[in-house]
């Protein structure tokens, strides 16, 4: 057995929503190809029977297990699923150092780890294996499920192409050579000060307090990490963000390259007011564009709802499908 490093968990309930009483929550741990060892959440409904579909769940980009991940996969568990919220390498609980680095591959590899734990749980199926990616985890779990033939149905909720928007900007407002040589030049010569400081600089969380003239999708995100909301202690978004060159990979790796090749359930969805609607639009045109496997391929729109909307289900609680994402995941698993 691959050793394992002892975390430091915590026990108490530390999460932005509620506990349910219609299912069993635990801690647990798995490791990953490179070593890393990474926590969740488990969500099991209560008083079910026998081998159970399992959906892994993951985002978003910058957050923990204590917020949106962990409320999906408990209202999934909730409607018959064995669940489990994880938090990614060098975030959160799990392990991996240097702290809040983010890389294509070994990001790419947590899904998988999370998919080698289900399949080898005694409760579960693992021919009934599904995946749900938030935000910048729903670019991540298109890229696992055009790599891993397990995985039968995959949700990318109010997703980024992490890739594209690392090289490209928002909106694809930098993309040009100029653009990129010189966010690679600033890149590069951060690395030579966190070295000769010692350390690595964050590149800042969201940003608060926030400026009477801050963009829509700031103010979308505020009212999320920084307000009682969504706020937590370990999350990368709600404090000081992810290291300033902790993502500087994802410039010259487009994940979703394959993704039209995935022949397993995949359905993208999406609020059209989300600054970020572009990404979901163009990734589903793009994975299902020659796609032999298309018709089990599926764009939902959510009217109204914006990119935060989606992670615990907006002012009324009531933006996220979750009968949808039911069917969808009862149909295919």
């Amino acid at each position: 057995m691959i050793n394992k490093a002892e975390l430091n968990l915590v026990n108490n309930w530390d999460k932005t929503f509620p506990l349910s009483d219609k299912v069993e929550h635990s801690k647990v741990t798995f490791v990953n190809r490179y070593g890393f060892t990474l926590a969740a959440d488990m969500y099991v409904p209560k008083g079910a029977e026998g081998k159970l579909p399992a959906i892994a769940v993951s985002g978003p980009f910058g957050a923990v297990k204590e917020q949106c991940s962990g409320l999906y996969a408990q209202t999934m568990a909730e409607r018959g699923f064995l669940t489990i919220a994880f938090d990614p390498s060098f975030t959160g609980e799990s392990s991996g150092e240097p702290r809040y680095m983010a890389s294509p591959d070994i990001n790419t590899e947590d899904f998988q780890a999370a998919v080698d734990f289900l399949s080898l749980n005694d409760r579960v199926d693992p021919d009934r294996i599904g995946i749900i990616g938030i935000c910048g985890w729903g670019g991540m779990a298109i890229n696992v499920a055009a790599l891993d033939t397990r995985i039968k149905a995959t949700v990318a909720s109010t997703m980024y192409d992490m890739t594209r928007v690392n090289a490209n900007g928002y909106f694809d407002s930098e993309d040009s050579e100029e653009s990129r040589y010189d966010r690679k030049v600033a890149l590069n010569a951060q690395r030579l000060e966190d070295l000769k400081a010692g350390n690595y600089k964050l590149g800042g969380g969201v940003i608060d307090p926030l400026p009477e003239d801050a963009p829509y999708f700031v103010k979308d995100y505020h009212a999320y990490y920084k307000t009682p909301r969504g706020y937590h202690e370990r999350s990368l978004n709600s404090n000081g963000g992810w290291n300033a060159i902790g993502c500087m990979s994802f410039m010259n790796q487009p994940i979703l390259k394959y993704s039209n090749e995935i022949r397993s359930a995949v359905m993208v969805m999406h609020g059209d007011k989300a600054h970020s609607f572009y990404f979901g639009k163009d990734a589903y045109d793009n994975m299902v564009k020659g796609n032999k496997y298309a018709d089990n391929k599926e764009l939902l729109v959510i009217p109204g709802a914006s990119h935060t909307d989606l992670y615990d289900g907006g002012e009324n609680k009531d933006r996220i499908p979750f009968d949808k994402l039911q069917e969808f995941f009862e149909k295919y698993l």
